[in-house]
């Protein structure tokens, strides 16, 4: 009988990983305009794609969260480009950590400035969890735009990303953090 329940539960994981990997998130529609751009720190192309879209004026700000204490907007631009966009539409929010306190710092940050549409800009492997973090942390009545980042990864770290989902899910359904 535990045989049986192990060998469901590694059918089920597989499943679930396989509907993960096919459901990567895509760019979002680049005419598509929110009221603000979100950028957890942490992969390549993330940044230089919300600034892109800043200056395309597909957003009224940008926040990009877990940003290295230390860092200025100068030192943002020098490594990005777009000093124009940086100085006038982009603010640094130092005080995440992970995915989890980038939930809450985009929380605060939104709620601070009344906004009601949300493009979230993250590594296409990392959107489920980076989404599902920030839809518990918003309002409800804040609308979330996945737009997600082409991001290479090797097959252990989408896995990892994979049993990081679904350990914070069930945290989530139990009513843990």
């Amino acid at each position: 009988m535990m045989l049986r329940l192990l060998g469901l539960i590694a059918v089920a994981w597989a499943l679930g990983f396989a509907v993960f990997m096919l459901r990567l998130a895509e760019p979002a529609d680049a005419m598509l305009t929110t009221d603000a751009i979100v950028v957890p720190t942490g992969g390549p192309g993330r940044i230089p794609r919300g600034l892109s879209l800043i200056e395309e004026g597909r957003a009224k700000r940008m926040l990009v969260t877990g940003v290295a204490t230390g860092l200025r907007k100068v030192d943002l631009a020098a490594a990005n480009g777009h000093p124009r966009a940086i100085a006038c539409c982009v603010d640094l929010g130092r005080e995440a950590v992970d995915t989890r306190s980038n939930a809450e710092e985009t929380s605060r940050w939104v709620r601070e400035h009344g906004y009601k549409s949300v493009r979230l800009v993250t590594s296409d492997w990392h959107m489920a969890r980076a989404r599902m973090e920030v839809g518990e942390a918003l309002d409800e009545d804040v609308t979330i735009v996945r737009d997600g980042v082409r991001a290479e990864q090797p097959l252990a770290s989408l896995v990892n990303e994979y049993n990081k989902l679904i350990l914070r899910r069930i945290a989530l359904w139990v009513g843990v953090g």
